[in-house]
């Protein structure tokens, strides 16, 4: 299989920050929506917008805490929304589409990662409904105001998803749940819904990109044990944090996300994985949990999971 899957030298880094690739970049009058934009990459993901000048629209499950947070950030939203609860997702949509806006930016940042066995909505299992399936049927209720054309989509997935592809035959985990391979499965859906929702928006002019922000200590590790933490270096015997050079700084952990959404050298692109502010390459044939791996950016496994998607939500912008 052919890719596009390959360094084009952006010259940007692990170490750049969502500032640095927002350098030159004005988003006056741009219009963009950050789920879970209050709390870790997403608080900062969009205190860098609305620094180049972009309005952000900032959907919480938690909007009294999220107005908390982004207070003091000027040209910045707040409304409710469940990505777990597809009748939020609606409702969310439905307000947005009544104020007559278009997007131009969509930045699908909200997330849980490793929780235990949770169930949601119909019995779905709770990440790969709140990680995939809320961002799907987010993205396709809010078409009308995303298709006028040069708007572009981030899916936020995870070096996470070399540790599954789409399990075909039991996606919520009816049977033997284990919480990292299902993080692995609704991180690898990310990747999936990226590389179609390219395909499909490319003559509306709407582009999307998948990425891995990186190594970065946020709430997202909210449900890991200490004795996790611990075993995966996270943390010290006494409980304290690693030295912060063994991971990204939240500025950091946002830059390839705002760096996928903004950059001008993207242009003409889409549906690709991005790590470190660049383009990642396959993921090597020694194992090595680096790149991004062929079935998370197989067209065919891309449409079949779209499909898959529009059956469980009823919501399909391009049925």
């Amino acid at each position: 299989m052919t890719t596009a899957q390959h360094k084009i030298g952006s010259g940007f880094g692990a170490r750049s920050t969502a500032d640095d690739v927002l350098q030159g970049i004005d988003l006056s009058g741009k219009l963009a929506i950050v789920t879970g934009g209050y709390s870790g990459l997403g608080l900062e993901t969009t205190r860098a917008l609305a620094k180049a000048g972009a309005h952000v629209v900032v959907p919480a499950r938690r909007p009294s805490t999220a107005r908390e947070a982004v207070d003091g950030i000027e040209g910045v939203e707040v409304d409710e929304l469940d990505l777990g609860d597809l009748d939020s997702v609606r409702a969310f949509a439905e307000r947005f589409l009544s104020s007559g806006r278009t997007v131009d930016l969509v930045i699908n940042n909200a997330g849980i990662m490793a929780c235990p066995e949770t169930r949601v909505g119909p019995g779905w299992e709770a990440q790969f409904a709140t990680n995939h399936l809320g961002h799907y049927a987010l993205v396709n209720r809010l078409w009308p105001a995303i298709a006028p054309g040069g708007a572009r989509v981030v899916a936020v997935s995870s070096g996470g998803h070399h540790f599954s592809g789409i399990r075909w035959d039991d996606v919520h985990w009816k049977t033997g749940y284990d919480k990292w391979q299902a993080y692995g499965q609704a991180k690898t859906a990310n990747v999936l819904f990226a590389v179609q929702l390219d395909r499909l928006g490319q003559e509306s002019g709407v582009r999307a990109f998948s990425v891995h922000p990186g190594s970065i200590r946020t709430p997202l590790q909210r449900h890991l044990p200490k004795e996790e933490l611990l075993s995966r270096g996270w943390v010290e015997e006494d409980g304290e944090l690693v030295p912060p050079s063994t991971f990204k700084s939240p500025e950091q952990g946002a830059a390839t996300q705002v760096w996928a959404a903004t950059s001008p050298q993207l242009a003409g692109m889409g549906g690709v994985y991005c790590l470190d502010c660049d383009i990642a390459e396959p993921a090597p044939a020694d194992g090595a949990l680096t790149g991004v791996q062929a079935y998370a950016i197989d067209p065919e496994q891309a449409a079949r999971l779209w499909e898959l998607s529009a059956e469980l939500t009823g919501v399909n912008a391009f049925a």
